[in-house]
C-alpha cells in the first residue's frame, strides 16, 4: 500500500495560510481565524485533482472554484 503525503500549500498571500484537516483535505484561513474555504484532493485516474471551495458564510454554502492539478494552484484561489 503506498501513502501519499501532500505537504500544506505554500502561502500565497500574506495572513493566509491552511490547516490540514486529514488526508487530501485543507481548510484556508485568515490569520483572524476566518475560514475562507477549503482544498479537497481528489484521486482520478490522469492523476490527483485539487478542488477549491470558497465558503460564503451568510448564505451557509460552498462555491466551487475550481479543479486544479496542482496543490499550489487551488490555494492562489484564496488570495482575494
Amino acid at each position: 500500500m503506498t501513502t501519499l503525503n501532500f505537504t500544506a500549500p505554500t502561502a500565497a498571500a500574506p495572513g493566509v495560510s491552511s490547516v490540514a484537516l486529514g488526508d487530501g483535505l485543507w481548510r484556508i484561513v485568515r490569520a483572524n481565524g476566518e475560514v475562507l474555504g477549503y482544498i479537497e484532493r481528489h484521486a482520478t485516474t490522469s492523476g490527483d485533482r485539487f478542488t477549491a471551495k470558497r465558503m460564503l458564510a451568510r448564505q451557509r454554502r460552498f462555491l466551487a472554484i475550481g479543479d486544479f492539478w496542482r496543490l499550489d494552484d487551488a490555494f492562489d484561489c484564496f488570495r482575494y
